[in-house]
């Protein structure tokens, strides 16, 4: 969708002389209508503004202006890429004092670098700023692929003459910056790739602070186990971090209790992947974490033991002056007990129960069995099929019986 109209200068508002009937009018006791608890039909109260700077309303339209759309003043050669600016809800005047400030910020350290450059944007500025005085008309384009941008018509219902609202059809191009996948023509039949030997990457927003960023993900085969898929995301803008795992398979029939007796630091070394549905609990600690906790994750043992101590110890909930002594007392003994398993000075059994299937202990011994290890499968129960949404899923037969008997 495209939106676009002139925006003409304004005839500078002149006091109106006041009526007779104005005149004899006597004064109303209250601008704004009292406020009551019985009232029931409270609305806003609407004040017609006049702006002190050119005495007209022409600038004061409201814009939405997402993401995805690109501003566009034909007159001045001028625009704004798309996604080069957050989404926001302002006025045709505020869409131009953005556009100033964003101009103005790096001024100062072009001057010292490159004046020329400097200069020429000084001069830019002054224009954009003639442009809310409305010394002469200019249109404004704001072309949005996503349909989902908007410039206000005070006239509604009537029609806005100065407004003129175009819808076409997205390009490939502009199908593909949307994240949208587009239907390939019929004639024409994808390759199948392996993916296997390939990192794909695809657009995102940075969890914390929405600047653009890649996300990169691969399919990875563990041995003597099942391929599954591994997404991490790095954020240039503010360096954060984050990685997501993901099995590749289905949800096994049986699930599946590792027992695993850490006697030696180089257990610790061992490859885990935990998988969202798995709980991990360790006796000797009397600790025990529930599923979907710390999410999917692929990394080694002592890694693991790492996340638990940091999610365990810097809790919110458990430090401050509003802490309980006595927990705090626990949380200490507990971090102590787990820094001697991490330093091999005490031995320990790491459980892990996943009534998915999906988890995996490296067997350093595979495929024969581990001396260490014991891996048990067994029927899940009632309870932990409704927790993975297996007791209303029909995998067999569904096609049947669908229609309504009448």
């Amino acid at each position: 969708m495209a939106v676009s109209g002139p925006v003409e200068p304004g005839t500078p508002a002149a006091p109106a002389a006041p009526s007779p009937a104005a005149a004899r009018a006597p004064a109303p006791e209250h601008l704004f209508r009292p406020i009551s608890a019985e009232d029931e039909e409270q609305q806003p109260t609407e004040i017609e503004s006049l702006c002190m700077n050119c005495y007209c309303n022409d600038m004061n339209r409201e814009v939405v202006k997402t993401d995805s759309a690109t501003t566009r003043i034909p007159e001045l050669d001028f625009e704004i890429p798309a996604f080069s600016q957050k989404g926001a809800l302002t006025t045709v005047e505020g869409l131009i004092s953005r556009a100033v400030s964003g101009l103005e910020q790096d001024q100062p350290a072009r001057r010292a670098n490159e004046e020329a450059i400097a200069e020429r944007i000084d001069e830019f500025i002054v224009k954009l700023k003639e442009l809310k005085q409305v010394a002469s008309p200019f249109t404004l384009i704001i072309d949005d692929p996503s349909g989902n941008s908007f410039v206000e018509n005070p006239h509604a219902p009537q029609k806005d003459h100065a407004l003129v609202i175009t819808h076409y059809n997205r390009t490939l191009q502009q199908e593909e910056m949307l994240g949208l996948q587009a239907e390939a023509p019929p004639e024409e039949k994808p390759e199948e790739e392996d993916l296997r030997n390939e990192v794909l990457q695809f657009n995102t927003n940075c969890p914390e602070c929405s600047a653009p960023a890649q996300t990169n993900m691969k399919l990875v085969q563990i041995p003597h186990f099942k391929e599954v898929i591994i997404m991490a995301t790095n954020c240039e803008n503010c360096g954060h971090r984050t990685n997501e795992v993901k099995s590749g398979g289905a949800v096994e029939p049986l699930g599946t209790k590792l027992t695993f007796h850490i006697t030696d630091p180089l257990d610790l070394t061992r490859d885990v992947l935990k998988s969202e549905t798995c709980s991990v609990e360790i006796p000797e600690l009397e600790f025990e974490l529930g599923m979907a906790i710390l999410g999917g994750k692929f990394t080694t043992l002592e890694g693991l033991l790492k996340d638990i101590q940091e999610l365990v110890t810097k809790n919110p909930f458990t430090l401050g002056d509003s802490s309980n002594p006595g927990q705090m007392e626990k949380l200490q003994e507990f971090s102590r007990k787990l820094d001697q398993i991490l330093q091999g000075n005490m031995k320990a059994h790491f459980i892990m129960n996943d009534p998915a299937g999906n988890s995996y202990l490296q067997n350093l011994y595979a495929p024969e069995d581990d001396p260490q290890m014991k891996v048990e499968h067994y029927k899940r129960t009632f309870d932990q099929n409704e927790e993975l949404g297996l007791n209303d899923m029909k995998t067999e037969g569904y096609e049947t019986g669908l229609a309504p008997q009448r």
